[in-house]
């Protein structure tokens, strides 16, 4: 029977923090979908935040996704970032069990799903070397790489150390979507390696039913969600905001949320944001959000807003068309594999078609209707049929 190692490093090391990112959410789902298939036959481990890699403890670990799981629901979300000494306990409580170099004949498959110290590949071969394992990893995206202009000023290096460690080790890897695999596969051809590859469509993340109040203003409005960071694009819906707030009858201008941290490189939108008295009254940012709170902002909301110029997977996308609630997004090819034919698809620099369907859809024109009769058709991701494309990879693996 094949053992079955994940590798949870991305969710110990966000011990701090109340809310999730995406890839935590990954990474939480492919610890609930494994222990479902493989149960005991699963196993955790960690590169713990002191730099220790090992095993962990398995009723300490449950135990552990149980309270992140817990913060993340949270209505009022906690604090942003708890205090290093209110942590200590879980760093404590997670401190990995060192592991004797395996060698058992049938080899265990250690899966990992965050990028989290692919950038240090000796580690990585140190780790399979140890656990005598055959390694799966996903492929989130490579948009450092091929859009270098989006991403931190290192972040481009960076992330090549990651593409080069799995070109080096990986013997299959999950990838979100088509369009991530056809960007990776350059680097499988380059290692000369059999690297098998899987396309699996991550799970829709399934939102808590809307029991709260978001705002006291009755105006329509808009979801922006992700993290504030140039391939996003919200440079461009702040303009357009701007534009209708100085044109149009106030009570005519739908409002704006934008929901998401603040990342990196932003200096003109977070400017707008801060400064622009036009947008005071119009736009709203929320940059730390409870499950419950996304929940109510999104299913009230008109449609949700996707301008980016790049993405991996178009999860925010999935998220709103799994509760009927209509997408305008970017014309690009991660959007359509997860959207389908129901959203408007907008090139991401076309202001004025982005405008005339903002206000469609504020006023539930013929473009919204004409969306709201697509969205049945919608077929929704889910986990299940990505665990299934996962335990196949590792059967495959297995029987290597």
């Amino acid at each position: 029977m094949t053992q079955v190692i994940l590798d949870i490093s991305r969710l110990i090391s966000r011990v701090r923090h109340s809310t999730p990112s995406g890839v935590d959410r990954v990474e939480m789902a492919y610890a609930r979908g494994l222990l479902g298939k493989y149960g005991e036959r699963l196993a955790f481990a960690a590169a713990h935040p002191t730099g220790v890699y090992g095993r962990l403890k398995r009723e300490a670990a449950l135990a552990y996704l149980d309270e992140l799981e817990r913060r993340w629901g949270r209505e009022d979300g906690g604090p942003a970032q708890r205090s290093l000494i209110s942590v200590l306990p879980w760093l404590a409580r997670l401190w990995p069990t060192r592991v004797r170099r395996q060698t058992c004949s049938e080899r265990p498959v250690y899966v990992q799903v965050s990028p989290h110290h692919l950038t240090r590949g000796e580690q990585v071969y140190r780790i399979l070397d140890r656990e005598n394992a055959r390694f799966l990893c996903m492929v989130h995206d490579l948009i450092p790489i091929e859009y270098p202009e989006y991403a931190r000023p290192n972040g481009a290096g960076l992330h090549r150390r990651r593409m080069q460690t799995l070109a080096d080790h990986a013997d299959a890897v999950i990838v979100n979507s088509a369009a991530t695999g056809r960007s990776f596969q350059p680097w499988i051809e380059r290692s000369g390696r059999n690297i098998a590859v899987h396309v699996a469509l991550l799970g829709t993340e399934k939102l808590a039913s809307a029991s709260i109040v978001v705002s006291n203003d009755t105006r329509p409005w808009f979801v922006c969600l992700g993290t504030i960071e140039p391939r996003k694009n919200h440079l461009l819906l702040l303009n357009l905001w701007r534009e209708m707030a100085g044109s149009l009858p106030e009570r005519q201008v739908p409002r704006l949320v934008i929901i998401g941290r603040r990342g990196w490189e932003n200096e003109q939108v977070l400017d707008m944001l801060d400064r622009c008295p036009a947008l005071a009254s119009h736009v709203e940012e929320i940059n730390g959000c409870s499950d419950a709170q996304l929940s109510a902002l999104l299913r009230g909301s008109r449609a949700l807003l996707m301008p980016s110029f790049a993405e991996g997977f178009g999860m925010p996308v999935a998220e709103a068309l799994s509760v009927g609630v209509p997408v305008v997004c970017s014309d690009i090819a991660a959007h359509r594999e997860v959207g389908g034919d129901v959203p408007d698809y907008v090139g991401p620099l076309d202001g004025a078609r982005w405008q005339a369907l903002i206000l469609d859809h504020s006023m539930q024109g013929p473009a919204h209707q004409a969306q709201m009769q697509r969205l049945p058709a919608w077929h929704e991701p889910t986990w299940a049929e990505h665990m299934q494309t996962v335990a196949l990879a590792i059967g495959e693996l297995a029987g290597s």
